[in-house]
Parts: structure tokens; sequence; C-alpha cells
């Protein structure tokens, strides 16, 4: 049987008009050009969505007069009933889970059904489980997403981040790697990089491995943009960037295959993994939001998957309005309760043999930012795996850097004390000094470049960024640590709609924003044509906004869609000359 890569198809385009008129509860919905018909589900803010067809015969479904709570729809055929909340057929009951088909709003609020194809890719070629021997599949901790996974004879790492910052300079790293991390590392036959977050694609440490072993093969899925979009730029030297295509299996030797799935929330750059040795599963769901739009194969061997939050600017870095801090404390914890839940309830349908949180081992440990470490409340993995136990049957591991699960240990009895092996009695296992001066040199270079002598820097880079013909206005503030405005910093306005710099703020109804950034962070991005995620994910910038609106288009765009390639500064200095 021959593989096809994964494709997304939209089976539905709902306007922003027609996406605010769902109702609450049930609604019936038809794509008047291909006369196929949907259901969706709305709960509040959640959407769910399914085709209007029952997997018995195919019947269309109708309301159901009987279902008072308004959940359940009734096939016209042999009144099979659906629970439209919950995917399940109620009634033959116990029966069938209905394929859910992705939800996405777009930039304007619209909403897009979408369907995965192949839905279960992992279905193809399947193998049967085989016994494993002690010690043929170890799996080892190393630090934040960082997983080095002996297979048979082969060895696999996951997202390497062992040294230096991620996003500019906001995160660091909580656990003290082993100390053969870069041995390690130097001696995997494949490494896997789930996506372009400097959390899991850290140059710091792919520094470090290329000028050990330039050809290490390393894996990633093929992203709209580029995982790797920024080699060149970086200096590093990697030879061996191997691009596969979503879903299907690439076979490494006869045991063992993996294959990339993308998330159903992010596609053009987060994605997922599933390695199989000798029939047996390991998923890595890393960041994404909705791995594979929401399906995921049942009983996996081990499953991992991020589980702290915190991973966004969102709600520290902002102030005015509804902004306080106990605003802001509330909000984070609920937040937090409501990943920590969603992770629990997942990890019980999917019911993995093992579970491990991990992704979520950093600290804002610059004393700049004090005030982030101290609001920015993570999730607790023991709590995690507390709740997963005492809800099913799933064995659950926190890691320690350095500790390693025998996976044929743990499938034959979870009770074994070999089954996972802990660091050494005084391994280090929390840092405690990071060398925050290099990574900060490197940043404040980029204060005095020559070509922040010229204020037409602005048009030049707004112009090259390429977001315009939208109505918002933003404030850039260049800052000190504090986000106190720098004595002769930079301090302008941006008005989106026909890309202009005015002095004041135009007379006509617009959006606003104020930006305050650090200015060593936002002169190296711009500089370097670098992502917004490091100013925004690395809490480098105070912001406001009236009215209180995320700009998901103007945000989306400085975060993923700049251009590939920086803006040309030489050729703007020889014109500033």
């Amino acid at each position: 049987m021959s593989s096809i890569e994964q494709t997304t198809e939209i089976l539905l385009c709902l306007s922003p008009a027609e996406a605010a008129n769902l109702k609450e509860g049930i609604n019936f919905v038809r794509n008047k050009s291909t006369g196929k018909d949907y259901i969706l589900f709305k709960n509040k803010s959640r959407l769910k969505a399914c085709k209007n067809m029952c997997k018995h015969q195919g019947g269309l479904f109708i309301k159901d007069i009987e279902d008072l709570n308004g959940r359940s729809v009734k096939c016209t055929k042999h009144n099979w009933k659906l629970d439209v909340s919950s995917m399940k057929y109620i009634n033959p009951p116990g029966s069938f889970c209905q394929d859910e088909l992705v939800v996405e709003k777009d930039e304007e609020n619209g909403v897009l059904l979408l369907e995965l194809n192949p839905p279960n890719p992992w279905d193809s070629e399947p193998r049967s489980p085989e016994d494993l021997a002690f010690g043929e599949v170890q799996i080892t901790y190393l630090t934040h997403a960082c997983m080095d996974l002996k297979l048979g004879d082969k060895r696999m790492v996951f997202d390497p981040w062992l040294i230096g910052p991620a996003f500019a300079r906001g995160w660091w790293l909580l656990h003290e790697p082993p100390s053969d991390w870069l041995e390690r590392l130097s001696r995997a036959d494949l490494i896997y990089i789930s996506h372009m977050h400097s959390d899991h694609l850290s140059y710091p440490t792919l520094k470090k491995l290329a000028e050990r072993r330039p050809d290490v093969p390393i894996y990633v899925g093929n992203t709209e943009r580029p995982v790797f979009w920024n080699l060149n730029q970086s200096g590093v030297q990697l030879t061996n960037i191997n691009v596969v295509p979503f879903g299907i299996w690439q076979q490494v030797d006869k045991n063992l295959r993996f294959m990339i799935l993308m998330d159903g929330v992010h596609p053009e750059m987060d994605t997922c993994i599933i390695v199989e040795y000798k029939g047996h599963k390991i998923l890595n769901t890393v960041d994404c939001t909705r791995p594979n739009g929401g399906r995921l194969p049942m009983k996996v061997a081990l499953m991992m998957s991020d589980f702290a939050g915190g991973a966004s600017g969102f709600p520290m870095t902002f102030s005015g309005g509804k902004f306080t801090e106990e605003w802001k404390a509330q909000f984070i914890k609920t937040e937090r309760k409501k990943l920590l839940n969603y992770k629990a309830r997942l990890v019980k349908d999917l019911q993995p043999r093992i579970y491990c949180p991990f992704a979520g081992y950093f600290v804002e440990s610059h004393p700049a930012d004090k005030y982030i470490k101290e609001t920015n409340i993570k999730n607790d993995p023991n709590e995690l795996n507390n709740l997963i136990k005492k809800n099913s049957e799933v064995v659950t591991w926190t890691p320690r850097p350095g500790a390693t699960l025998d996976l044929g240990r743990m499938l034959k009895d979870p009770t074994d004390s070999k089954g996972i092996v802990e660091p050494p009695e005084g391994t280090k296992i929390y840092k405690d000094s990071w060398d925050f001066g290099p990574y900060l040199n490197i940043l404040n270079a980029a204060i005095g470049d020559e070509i922040f002598r010229h204020s037409s820097w602005i048009k030049e880079y707004f112009t090259w960024a390429g977001f315009k013909d939208y109505n918002l206005v933003v404030r850039m503030i260049e800052t000190d640590e504090d986000f106190s405005p720098l004595p002769g910093g930079y301090d302008y306005l941006v008005d989106f709609l026909d890309l202009s710099f005015p002095k004041e703020r135009p007379s006509r109804e617009h959006p606003y924003e104020e930006i305050r950034s650090r200015v060593d962070v936002i002169r190296h991005v711009v500089k370097n044509g670098l992502l917004w995620d490091d100013l925004y994910i690395g809490f480098q910038t105070r912001l406001q906004r009236d009215p209180d609106i995320y700009h998901h288009l103007f945000w989306n765009h400085f975060q993923i869609k700049l251009p590939l390639t920086p803006p040309d500064w030489k050729s703007f200095l020889m014109c500033s000359g």
C-alpha cells in the first residue's frame, strides 16, 4: 500500500457574520456550493463539528425533539441518536464515536471546517507489538522537551535545548542537563525538531553540536514556514536537514519507523511525532494545541506532552483597563487549571500505558524578569500526574534530568523497581546559575548598530515586514530594562491602514496598541529580521490596547509570516549614506 502525504481539505467556510449568528447548542449548516451538510455544536466560545451523516448507513440527522438538553440529534433512517456535545452515539449506547472535523477561526473570526486526509495515517501498514528485552528501549530525559531515546541499536533525540536562553533572553532552563549531553547528541542517529520556537530549535545548542558533528541527521515536518528558515543567518553549519511529508511512515531500519503529524491549530509551524519500535508506539505531542486535529492513536506504550502553560506574554505583559494584578492572577490560575484538566482528559481518552509531562521546564531567571517569574505560575507535573492516576489506570512519570525509563520493563511490570532509574544520589537537578553574559552581549551589540543612526530605518523595516491595509495604529516605544522610555530612544506611530508614520494619532476611528520594548531585544529583532515571538513570548514587551481586542492578523503576521530573509540593511545604509 503506497502512502500519500496527509493533506487538509476545507469543507465549509462561515463568514464572520455567519459565525457570530451561530446559536448556543446545535446548528445545522449546509455548504451551498457542494450541497454537503454539517452540524456545529456551540458551547460558549467552543465549537465542535461533524458531517451531518450517520455512521450506520449514512442517514441525515435532524433535531431530536425528545432531548430537552439540546445536545442530541436523531437519524432519519433508523433513529440512531448522536450526542453532538461529546460526539458519541447514545442510541445504540456505547456503539460509535462520530468523526470530528477540525474547527479553525480565521483572521476575521470567520469559521473554517477542515478534514485531515487520511485522518489516522498511522493505521497504514500496521505492526503487531513484539516482546521487548530489558534495556532494548530506554528513554532518558535531558531537559525541557529534550529526550534521548535508545531504540534497539539506534538513538533518537527530541528537541535539544541544552544551553543558552530561548525567546531572546526571556526563558532559561529550569533543569541542569546531564553533563554528557553533548556526547549524547553527537552519537544520535536522528534528531527530531518539532517546530521553530527557540525552546525546541536552539541555535546555541546546535552550534555546539555542529562543531562536533555537522552531518548529524535532523528531521523536521514540511511546515508552511520552514522550521530552519533562519539557518543561514544563524551561522550554524548543519548539513543534513531532512524535511519530511506529514502522515507518512519514515522507515529507519526493520524495527524502527516514525511519522510526523501536523497541528490542527497551527499547521503552518507546529508538529508532533509518533515513533514506533517493534510495533510499540511512543507519542510525543510536544506543544501542539490540537495535534493531528484532535485525532491520535489510542493505547500507545508511552505518551509525552506539554502541561505547564505560561508560554505567552498574555496576560502578564499587559496593563491598563481590566488588567489589574488581581485580574491577571485569577486569569492565570483559571487558565492553568483548564489546561491541567484538558491534558488529564486527553490522557484518559487516549489511554497510553505510560504518560510523561514534559516541555514545560523553563524559568524566567534573569533578574530583570523577576516580576514575570513571580506572576507566571506554571502547572506542577505531579499535580497533573495525580489527576491522571485518580481517573485512570495510566502509569505516570515525572522526569528528572538523567532519569531513564526502560520501556520493556515498564510494559511487563509497571511496579518493577528498575523500570525507572533515577539520576544518582547528589545529582544536581535544578539550575542555579545561568551564563547570562555572552547571550546579552549579542543582543546589546544591536543597540549601537549603524542602521539606527538613520530614523528612516522605521519605514524601511515596516515596509519590509509587509503588513498593511489593516485598521490598527501602533505606538512603538524603545525602553530600558524596566520598560521606562529610553532617553534618546525611538518613540513613533505606525498606521497600518496605509503604512504611514504619522506624528500624532489619526482622527478616524481606529484600534490602538502601545508596545514598549526593551531596546536591546527590539533592535536585535529588527536588525536580523527575526520573528516577534522573541518579544512577545519572551516577555520583552509591555502592552496596552484600546479597545481590548486581540489583533490576530497583526500578531500572526509578525510572529509567523515575516519574510524569510532579513531586510537589506547594506543597501539601506548605502542609500542613507
